[in-house]
């Protein structure tokens, strides 16, 4: 028998499972471990709200989740009630997918002010994550600044940007839609230091906003590089630059009804945030770009910023005894492999990058590197050996079976029209287990 444990429950976790059970069958037991009571990880508290399409993906990880070699084991901190090295102990392999939970930091002067969020926090606030659920962002400033070009940036924008009516059937909790709906931002600029051709945007979520009913999004025609250049584009990239072109071509009379001003500032590069304790203002860098890089021109303006959430990427979160490379934000690897018997998928293996999809092949090849390294087992304890500890140390694990029960609390909440009503408090969702 293989006893296999997996650190974190979004989909690189569960991906992992699948593919364990795939290689053996009925002759492995994997328990899939998770600081919060609930599993799905970024399916949970990090696709948008409003994309409840993509989050369908969880009822494939409910399948392997409820066979009877796959346990999750919620409400247990990996570092913190058990350490790595124990769990090394009892399990002939532990696969870190812990993802990346931490923003990557904006470095720049004024990064400490009052309403400056990274993406992480501000996300997580709107999604309901315990950690973030208090963040509460001051909206009754006039002007957002959200830094990034990437698809979390979009989120943040639409998330900023849609009525209360255009969030029917979305799971956004309830005290951030409250107070979105008191928002009195009238104007939202999404940040880039680089141009339209190197922007890593998607082109449907591109595309959605250019269904904002209070919105219009802002493209300036200069800022878009000569047609004829987009065939030499990725095609996902040349679709997603079309939708900018067709910003670009909106008539003004069309905006002028619009109370609400969306625009896209290309070749801007943040050089610092200007306030006193709270943001006010951010100081930019016109730029131009060299062999795909973006290098300063030294013309500065200023922007008024009375809210900031920074979208420049994610950084996995180090775990005690754990090899890391701070560079790169992620554990030390080689493909895969950190240390004998410890293994890591998914972002925490490789970055941030990629799809959802993208950690199903990830999992995949990591429990074949697995299967040569352990053979048919070591002969350790794995479930049970974590059972009689966890009892040792008055551990309250959460079940899959408890979840259902939260699941069931939470839908039974849910305003009209939405799916759920998510606990953002941990002792409210284990009290809904009971």
């Amino acid at each position: 028998m293989r006893h296999i444990a997996i650190i974190g429950s979004g989909p690189a976790g569960y991906y992992t499972a699948e593919a364990a059970q795939k290689q053996w069958g009925d002759n492995v037991r994997v328990d899939i471990f998770d600081m919060l009571p609930v599993p799905y990880g970024l399916i949970r508290t990090g696709v948008a709200p409003d994309h409840q399409s993509i989050k369908g993906v969880s009822r494939r990880y409910e399948q392997t989740a409820l066979s009877e070699n796959v346990r999750f084991v919620g409400n247990v901190k990996v570092g913190q009630d058990i350490s790595v090295a124990e769990l090394q102990d009892l399990y002939d392999a532990v696969v870190l997918a812990t993802g990346a939970p931490r923003d990557r930091q904006l470095g720049i002067p004024g990064d400490h002010l009052s309403n400056v969020h990274g993406s992480a926090a501000f996300v997580g606030w709107y999604n309901g994550h315990p950690e973030f659920a208090g963040l509460d962002p001051d909206l009754s400033g006039k002007t957002a600044v959200v830094i990034g070009m990437g698809n979390v940036a979009l989120d943040v924008t639409r998330i900023l940007s849609k009525t209360r009516e255009e969030f029917a059937g979305s799971d956004i909790v309830g005290h951030a839609l409250e107070r979105l709906m008191t928002s009195k931002i009238d104007r939202i600029v999404v940040l880039g230091r680089r141009g339209p051709h190197q922007i890593m945007m998607t082109p449907k979520e591109l595309g959605e906003l250019g269904h904002l009913s209070r919105a219009a999004p802002r493209v300036d025609p200069k800022d878009l590089p000569d047609i004829g250049d987009d065939a030499l584009l990725e095609p996902g990239i040349r679709k997603a630059v079309t939708h900018l072109r067709s910003f670009a071509a909106i008539p003004e009379s069309h905006r002028a009804d619009l109370p609400l001003e969306v625009e896209f500032d290309f070749f801007a590069a943040p050089r610092a945030l200007l306030g006193d304790g709270k943001v006010e203002a951010i100081e930019v860098e016109r730029t131009r770009i060299e062999a795909g890089r973006a290098i300063g021109t030294g013309e500065f303006y200023e922007i008024p910023a009375s809210l900031v959430v920074s979208c420049i990427g994610y950084q996995t979160t180090p775990i005690p005894g754990v090899p890391f490379d701070e560079r790169a934000g992620r554990f030390a690897n080689d493909e895969g492999r950190i240390l004998p018997g410890l293994y890591c998928v998914g972002w925490a293996r490789r970055g941030p990058s990629g799809t959802i999809g993208t950690n199903r092949p990830d999992g995949f090849s990591i429990i074949e590197t697995i299967a040569g390294d352990i053979g048919n087992g070591g002969g350790k304890q794995g479930r049970a050996g974590f059972d009689a500890l966890a009892e040792a140390r008055n551990l309250d694990i959460v079940t899959f079976r408890d979840w259902k029960k939260i699941e069931e609390a939470e839908a039974a909440r849910a305003r009209d029209g939405a799916p759920r009503e998510k606990f953002v408090d941990i002792a409210e969702m284990i009290r809904a287990r009971d």
